[in-house]
């Protein structure tokens, strides 16, 4: 870790004892200044310091009493100006002071809103965020570890103590489906189905909220619809039905008191032209991820009740996580299918992609063909210029795959420098086209490797389709593989198909030749796919 960070203060004078002393325990040298003295302190830093010295790990502000959003805007002014591309961190200090002189603390959210990359709620906790500071660049997501986070909001496990035994039942129903839920549309499908038969109104919405800022609020309709009350909420095929057909209607423009609930992070009940409205956020980590509506068409209707909102209010803790909750399950089972360093599909995507479209090969009496690549002498890009130049022509390589097969194919890293093309109702002349192509367009392309070289690279390629050459997606890969090999054989930068028990330079390949036997014994129906 890089040991030195610029502590700003509002006053001329020392950080406090407590953050000397943390500071100091983790081996961190910091220059105290103060805002006036910035500038002469950043120059002076910098015409002492070795030209090729790296800047400083972090800028501290320690937030006083008297810090308003004002003067935190400015100081984060002053920061960006002096030390360009430095993260800014906040420290609370004296926050006991703050509240017995009647000041109303900043959140962290508001913090972060202002520019901070980071809130330490005490000194104690700057060792753990400086070293995420370091280890996460750019402006990736900083999490305290376990031992500094707080414990959950109450809500999220009691419900309020005047709800009925049938409130509680279907409460309990609804938050039992949170957990069933596989996407966010399903997850506030199964919100509002509950929520439905526990207050009555004509119509339930949930909005995503996009923020930029604390003036700037995008609303996104999640789901919408108008939902009976009757019945009992139950898992069945009756509910199931529900969730489908109920929520199907097109999602209407949000309410005003929508906009307000977002922005005062509290429910809102009001009368909004002739209707009651009641709009309820959903709070995830000090951020409003969406707003459950609730609208009663008709002024006649009651006001939606007290007792009303602070059931939602509980029930809202639980949406907002399942919401969240389903984002990153979705997001993490993308990453477990994508490469992390081209974002092309992985080896574990390919054998669900290719089992999927051999049997629809089957049923349909279609083919599907594969393109095994390879680079030639990739080694040596690595060894001449490095593993980060090879890597970033990796990615180049991927670039120019994607827009050499349709939406509907596969392109797949399936180790090292080997790649995958996998294309469904693809012919075998179909496939050496695009093959001859992809490597036509790889001898032509100048990679940069990211610091513009010049590298020039070829690859040899092998195709093989089903059912001509195989029966089976792991057979298909072998025989793509193979054609691969004796193309490399063949003095490489060429395309080769399976032929027979061998392989053949594609330009050797008959038009058309339906009639090449295979070399593997046809497997029972039953045990075709594996």
């Amino acid at each position: 870790m890089n040991r030195q960070v610029i502590i700003l203060t509002d006053v001329k004078a020392e950080p406090t004892g407590e953050v000397f002393e943390i500071l100091s325990a983790a081996d961190i040298s910091f220059l105290a200044t103060d805002l006036p003295e910035t500038r002469k302190t950043a120059a002076s830093t910098s015409a002492d310091s070795n030209p090729n010295s790296c800047p400083p790990l972090a800028v501290i502000y320690e937030v006083r009493a008297d810090s308003n959003a004002e003067k935190l805007a400015l100081v984060i002014r002053c920061a960006a100006t002096e030390w360009p591309s430095v993260p800014v961190v906040a420290c609370r200090v004296e926050l006991t002071e703050r509240l017995k002189c009647g000041a109303t603390p900043l959140t962290t959210e508001q913090l972060k809103l202002l520019g901070f990359r980071a809130v330490a709620d005490s000194p104690a906790q700057l060792p753990a965020l400086l070293r995420q500071v370091e280890e996460i660049p750019g402006t990736g997501e900083l999490k305290l570890p376990d031992e500094f986070k707080s414990i959950p909001e109450r809500g999220a496990f009691s419900l309020p103590t005047h709800a009925r035994s049938e409130e509680l039942r279907i409460a309990f129903a609804l938050l039992a489906s949170l957990h069933l839920a596989s996407s966010q549309k399903e997850a506030a499908q199964a919100a509002l189905a509950g929520v439905a038969r526990l207050i009555n109104a004509d119509r339930w919405s949930i909005f995503l909220v996009s923020q930029a800022s604390t003036e700037n609020l995008t609303f996104a309709p999640l789901t919408s619809g108008d939902v009976s009350t009757n019945g009992e909420l139950a898992f069945d095929e009756e509910w199931q039905d529900e969730l489908v057909d109920g929520f199907a209607q097109p999602a209407k423009a949000e309410t005003s008191a929508t906009h307000e609930a977002a922005a005062v992070m509290k429910a809102v009940r009001m009368s909004e032209h002739g209707r009651r409205v009641m709009a309820v956020p959903l709070i995830k980590s000090e951020r409003v991820l969406g707003v459950l509506e609730g609208i009663r068409s008709s002024a006649d209707q009651h006001s939606f009740s007290r007792s009303e909102t602070a059931l939602l209010e509980a029930l809202a803790i639980s949406i907002a996580a399942a919401l969240a909750n389903s984002v990153r399950i979705a997001e993490a089972e993308r990453l477990s299918l994508t490469d992390d360093l081209t974002r092309l599909h992985n080896a574990r995507y390919l054998r669900q992609f290719l089992v999927n479209e051999i049997k629809r090969a089957r049923r349909y009496s279609s083919s599907v063909a594969a393109i095994f690549l390879d680079l030639d002498d990739f080694k040596l890009v690595n060894d001449q210029h490095g593993h980060l130049v090879g890597s970033h022509v990796l990615m180049e390589v991927a670039a120019l795959l994607l827009p050499s097969v349709r939406d509907t194919d596969c392109v797949v890293r399936y180790g090292g420098d080997e790649f995958l093309l996998i294309l469904p109702d693809a012919r075998l002349e179909d496939a050496l086209q695009v093959a001859e192509r992809t490597r036509a367009k790889i001898e032509r392309h100048q990679f940069n490797g990211g610091r513009r070289l010049k590298i020039s690279l070829t690859a040899s390629l092998g195709v093989a389709t089903f059912p001509q050459h195989a029966l089976s997606p792991q057979q298909l890969i072998a025989c793509a593989d193979r054609a691969m090999y004796h193309a490399k054989a063949a003095n490489k930068n060429c395309v080769w198909v399976v032929h027979d028990s061998t392989a053949a330079r594609a330009s050797d390949h008959p038009d058309t030749d339906p009639t090449i036997p295979t070399q593997f014994q046809r497997i029972p129906d039953e045990k075709l796919i594996s």
